[in-house]
């Protein structure tokens, strides 16, 4: 159901990113990969581009084609740059390049965002994720953050929950619904990827155990990759607005214990 479509997978010079790209590749799509380091083995066409400045982004722009049938939005980083720099990749960075690409979109295509289970408390802390989500434009994200009092200990999980709400949201936006692009989110548990290691110092170590003792084992790239191109078929054509769980139950553990069932 990828067969000859043009995907734009963002982060593929490892882990998730890598793999997803690799995979697309292998079920007959053309990809078009992006990021700051060129991959060892690039699956199709490579762009080397900076998503964490308006300015970035649209350097981007002016390289991709007129049409793209998905955008794939996973790379991410863990937190431990600081709460603006996280901010500028993980969301604003992510939105920017989303929207500015959703003309080139066709009719029908898709958005998948690769969020988290660390932005589970985005119901827990609503009003601050959507008041991130709202920031108009590309904006002066240190101001952000200070101006929500996002710390830097704290900015991996509020940038995925800013994602999160966000991409609820833009699945029934104007610029996405009159076009009929899907908007989804896709959110793992803990993954073996180069990053995990920053993870446990962002979240400690007692958390990330935890996670991973709740389900058995870590996640690994060939997990997550194919929701991700599912997310973008065809087959997924009634699916828009969702965030799917492919953490191996972890947040049904979660919901569990929170909710207390």
């Amino acid at each position: 159901m990828l067969f000859g479509k043009t995907l734009l997978i963002t982060g593929v010079a490892s882990g998730i990113g890598a793999r997803t790209a690799e995979l697309a590749a292998h079920m007959g799509a053309d990809v078009i990969g992006v990021d700051l380091r060129r991959p060892q083995a690039a699956a199709g066409a490579f762009i080397e581009a900076d998503l964490a400045s308006a300015e970035g982004v649209a350097g981007l722009l002016a390289r991709l084609p007129r049409r793209i049938d998905a955008l794939c939005n996973v790379a991410g980083i863990s937190g431990t740059l600081g709460a603006a720099t996280t901010l500028a990749v993980n969301f604003y960075g992510l939105r920017a390049l989303s929207e500015q690409v959703a003309p080139r979109l066709r009719e029908g295509g898709a958005i998948v965002n690769v969020a988290s289970i660390a932005g589970f408390g985005w119901r827990a802390n609503l009003e601050r994720a959507k008041l991130l989500s709202e920031e108009p434009g590309f904006p002066d994200v240190a101001a952000v953050a200070a101006k929500y009092g996002v710390k830097d200990e704290e900015c991996y999980p509020v940038s995925k929950e800013a994602l999160l709400v966000w991409t609820f949201r833009a699945a029934h936006q104007p610029l996405f619904r009159e076009r009929g692009i899907r908007v989804n989110a896709v959110s793992p548990g803990p993954v073996e990827t180069p990053i995990l290691t920053e993870f446990r110092r962002v979240l400690g170590d007692a958390r990330v155990d935890d996670d991973i003792a709740r389900v058995s084992r870590a996640g690994t790239s060939p997990d997550i990759a194919p929701p991700i191109l599912f997310l973008c078929s065809d087959g997924a054509r009634w699916i828009n607005g969702a965030n799917l769980a492919v953490d191996g139950g972890l947040e049904a553990s979660i919901n569990a214990q929170v909710l207390g069932f």
